[in-house]
């Protein structure tokens, strides 16, 4: 397997994830080989990554339209392992790997149904004002739950 800068143990990464969201890759997301387009893990993160920050609660406010702070991303990558095709059931996972003032850092693993790694990402999502486009640091129960998020991983 090919060195990932952000990962230095792949089996002790692996072992820290537990939060995941079932895919099936499309017919409209391949090629006319049947393999998956190398945008579309990006939309994946994109689904597990909503669904994870629902999970932890904190999707609930940011989309009232009177909430004063929204997310963004601020990057995002993905390096791909395995080849993935048409028809292919997947398991998006997420987990919080560091926690800033107003960003986390998320990491993100997809499994084949065989449990074999097809492709990892990560990226860092910011907490900003929809008025000003500045950073909102992370309400001390916000960072409590993120924090929780960290923990649980290493002692599971």
């Amino acid at each position: 397997m090919k060195h990932i800068t952000y990962i230095e143990d792949m089996n002790k990464w692996k072992d820290d994830f537990r939060f995941f969201y079932n895919v099936k890759v499309r017919f409209s997301e391949t090629d006319m080989y049947g393999h998956m387009n190398n945008t579309v893990p990006f939309t994946y993160f994109e689904e597990a990554r909503i669904e994870f920050l629902k999970y932890i609660g904190f999707m609930e406010d940011w989309v009232k339209p009177e909430h004063e702070t929204i997310p963004v991303v601020a990057d995002l990558q993905c390096d791909f392992i395995k080849q993935v095709f048409f028809d292919e059931e997947i398991k998006v996972y997420v987990k919080v790997k560091k926690v800033g003032t107003s960003s986390i850092d998320l990491h993100y693993m997809a499994l084949d149904s065989k449990q074999h790694v097809c492709f990892v990402g990560r990226g860092t999502i910011v907490q900003i004002s929809k008025k000003t486009g500045k950073g909102v640091a992370w309400s001390e129960a916000m960072k409590a739950r993120l924090d929780e998020e960290v923990t649980s991983y290493h002692l599971a």
